[in-house]
């Protein structure tokens, strides 16, 4: 084909496609995941991770049920033990209820460390931690949340070496999360992800009570 030109002498010949040439394709990391971080993302997806969820601020229980819903929506198992019981329903015990995959667990532990009320919650943690001990290495669950654990290990009911201990002898697929203040150094190091809440306002301050739907 002879070449032809317009008025500025630009060549405007057309191009013809060979029967056996095609259109470049866009690289294969721009239509799928590359095999090799595929392989690297299915190995971390199947092993479960240790997340302390700590500090002085609201939304360390919240952030965990957070998670629950996350881990529900890809339809995982999750287990829960709550190591203090409050003296009023929760929404997230009304809604969890009616989720099957959920199994929901609270001790008899209260909000009272008085003197007399010591042994009764210490016995109650260490029931409660047992049951989360035996959930943890059957394999049946993907998330497990120790919720306020943290509070239990640091009032001394129950021991850091054995809480961890439990944690480290898991089903290697089973993620935990561990919700309450002034979490134990020791499990700390243990942690594969720490987030510290921080307390830089509450309306609790200001004389605002507890919400239901926002606190409970």
């Amino acid at each position: 084909m002879s070449p032809t030109h317009d008025d500025q002498g630009n060549d405007n010949t057309s191009q013809t496609m060979q029967p056996n040439q095609t259109e470049a394709q866009p690289a294969d990391s721009q239509l799928a995941p590359d095999p090799a971080l595929h392989d690297q993302t299915t190995m971390r997806e199947h092993r479960g991770i240790v997340m302390v969820l700590t500090g002085d601020g609201k939304g360390k229980s919240t952030s965990a049920y957070g998670a629950i819903t996350r881990a529900l929506g890809w339809g995982q198992s999750v287990g829960v033990v709550q190591f203090i019981k409050g003296e009023w329903q929760t929404g997230e015990q009304r809604f969890f209820a009616s989720q099957p995959n959920v199994e929901w667990h609270i001790s008899g532990a209260q909000f009272d460390w008085s003197d007399e009320a010591k042994e009764q919650s210490a016995q109650a943690a260490m029931e409660a931690f047992a049951q989360a001990a035996s959930m943890m290495v059957t394999g049946e669950y993907d998330l497990i949340v120790l919720d306020e654990v943290n509070w239990a290990m640091h009032q001394g009911d129950l021991d850091a070496a054995a809480v961890l201990h439990a944690i480290a002898a898991r089903d290697k697929s089973c993620t935990v999360i561990l919700t309450g203040r002034n979490a134990p150094d020791l499990i700390l190091d243990a942690a594969d992800l720490i987030t510290d809440m921080s307390d830089t306002r509450h309306p609790h301050r200001q004389g605002m009570a507890a919400m239901r739907g926002v606190d409970y």
